[in-house]
Formats: C-alpha cells, sequence, structure tokens
C-alpha cells in the first residue's frame, strides 16, 4: 500500500512539473551515462587492457600503470603546473566577479548595467578554438598586435610562442576575461536576494554606502564565495584540457609552465595508444580532487557551516 502511495505521488509529481524534468532530462542522461555507467572502466586502471579480450579477461597490473606516470620525468612538473594554474584562475576570477558585482549593483542606470553585464557574459560562449585565434592575432611574432605596439614606442619584438615565463599571465588574464561573466551573474543573484530592510536599517544607524558593502553585502556573499569556491576545488587537478590545448597545442617550448596533466595525458594516449595508463592518470586526479573537496569542505563546516557544501 505504502508502495502505491508513493508511485501515485512520484507520476502526480511528474504530470505537475512536466517542462521541468524535460529540461533536466538532457543533464541527467549525460551524467548518468558518463559518470555512472562508465564507473566500472576505473579498473582499467590496473589492467594491461586489452580491446579484443575485454573488461572482464584483461590481465591485472596492479600497480603497473601508475608507474608510467609517477616514474616520468615530467609527473611532478605537469602536477604542479596544473595546481598553480587552477588556484590562479580560481583566485583571480572570484575576486575579479566579487568586485565586478559589488560595482555592478551600485549603478544607478540600470540600462547601462544590463548591457555591460550582457558584454562582460559574452566571451563565456566563445569556443576555446575562436580564443586561441584571437590571442594569435595579439601575440604572432611578426604581425601581433603587442608587437606592433611594442615597436611603435621602440621596443624589440618578443616571440610570445617561444617565451614560457609570459604565459602564467596570458592564461589567467585570458580565463577571467572568458568566465568571469557567468560568475558575475551568480553574485548578481545572490546580491539581489539580499533582504533590503538591512540596507534600510544600516542607513538610519549611519552607514554610508562603503560602510553597507562592507558589514552586509560582503559578509552575505561569503556562503555563495564559498560553495562556487569548494565546487572549483573539486577541478583542481582537471587543467582545462580545451584552453591550453587550443591555445598552446604541441608547442614544446611553452611546456614548461603550462603542460598539465590533461594535456600531458592526451599526449600519451595519443603517441603510446595505451588506455589503461590514460586511465590510471585519470583515476590519479579524480581521488585527489576528491580529497581536496572532503578536506576544504570539512575546514570550511568547522567555521561556519552555512559555507560548506554539506
Amino acid at each position: 500500500m505504502k508502495l502505491k502511495r508513493r508511485m501515485h505521488r512520484f507520476v502526480r509529481e511528474i504530470r505537475d512539473n512536466l517542462w521541468g524534468y524535460a529540461l533536466v532530462l538532457p543533464a541527467a542522461a549525460y551524467t548518468f551515462v558518463f559518470g555512472y555507467i562508465t564507473l566500472p572502466y576505473m579498473v582499467i586502471a590496473f589492467q594491461k587492457y586489452n580491446y579484443r579480450l575485454g573488461l572482464l579477461h584483461s590481465p591485472w597490473v596492479g600497480l603497473e600503470n601508475f608507474k608510467f606516470f609517477f616514474l616520468s620525468n615530467q609527473a611532478w612538473q605537469v602536477t604542479f603546473n596544473t595546481i598553480r594554474l587552477n588556484v590562479l584562475f580560481i583566485a583571480f576570477g572570484t575576486l575579479t566577479a566579487l568586485i565586478l558585482a559589488l560595482l555592478f549593483n551600485e549603478l544607478k542606470s540600470r540600462l547601462f548595467a544590463r548591457v555591460t553585464q550582457s558584454t562582460i557574459l559574452f566571451p563565456h560562449f566563445l569556443s576555446w578554438v575562436v580564443v586561441s585565434y584571437m590571442l594569435y592575432s595579439l601575440f604572432a611574432t611578426d604581425f601581433g598586435v603587442v608587437n606592433n605596439m611594442l615597436e611603435a614606442i621602440g621596443m624589440e619584438r618578443v616571440n610570445w610562442y617561444a617565451s614560457p615565463q609570459y604565459w602564467i599571465q596570458i592564461l589567467v588574464a585570458t580565463n577571467v576575461w572568458k568566465d568571469v561573466g557567468i560568475s558575475l551573474v551568480i553574485y548578481l543573484a545572490a546580491i539581489s536576494g539580499i533582504d533590503g530592510t538591512l540596507y534600510e536599517a544600516a542607513r538610519i544607524d549611519g552607514a554610508n554606502r562603503w560602510g553597507q558593502i562592507r558589514h552586509i553585502t560582503v559578509p552575505l556573499l561569503v556562503p555563495t564565495v564559498s560553495i562556487l569556491s569548494l565546487l572549483a576545488l573539486g577541478r583542481i587537478m582537471y587543467g582545462s584540457f580545451d584552453m591550453i590545448y587550443a591555445i598552446v597545442k604541441d608547442n614544446g617550448m611553452l611546456f614548461a609552465t603550462v603542460d598539465v596533466i590533461d594535456t600531458y595525458m592526451f599526449r600519451a594516449l595519443r603517441t603510446i595508444g595505451n588506455p589503461s595508463q590514460a586511465m590510471a592518470i585519470g583515476l590519479y586526479q579524480s581521488l585527489v580532487g576528491f580529497v581536496l573537496v572532503f578536506g576544504a569542505n570539512w575546514i570550511v563546516r568547522k567555521y561556519d557551516s552555512n559555507s560548506s557544501l554539506f
């Protein structure tokens, strides 16, 4: 009887919110197929996987596939590059989006705010391939805009695509420019949800605009910032493959500072063709990300449970 009532409630819930469930269905199907059905294939990280023998009959090799990565000369370099780039992406992206959200909230002209916000959001929808050509038009050695400007002020041209020391700053700036718009939308939505009576009470107490931002807006944004940062931290071991590969491609002269785990794994799979070794690297990324998220969430929950994910 209880099962029948539950089924009735379930059918009624689907019927009453049919379009909402229809919208979420593609994302749910994608997550189920690529996030759950593929989970058994993680065991190939411990096998010498053979396409002909399949998952159940391929021979086990223990941790040999992990040795391929950890005993290589580049293992710790690409790990360091991955963590460094993602930490900078998170730090500068969050700070920039937060500052922009506070500034937009102070604008008097709503029309100007909407147009400017849409302009900032637009790069988020550009492909990284398109962005890579935009960067090439800026930093090309012979006809790049930046080199032309340097030459115009009497400075020598720089071979940017052979100078790895500049690409940390270039990639961080590009990432912030492209993705800050989506974070800005989230922070503005969080600000719009703040109770207006808090600002009225602050004005009655004599607080100016800076005082209201400092003592009301920023503290109430902390939970949103914390949750978004924790979610980003879960992918700190993933090196934005589409970004790095689209911009750098196989330019070995830049690998010292921009080669990340994802691009290293892709090259290894492409050149060696061993899926077991690629899966071992992917499993290493996932485990480290899992530990970082749970560890960071535990620390956040210890000091402020409202700012934690769970």
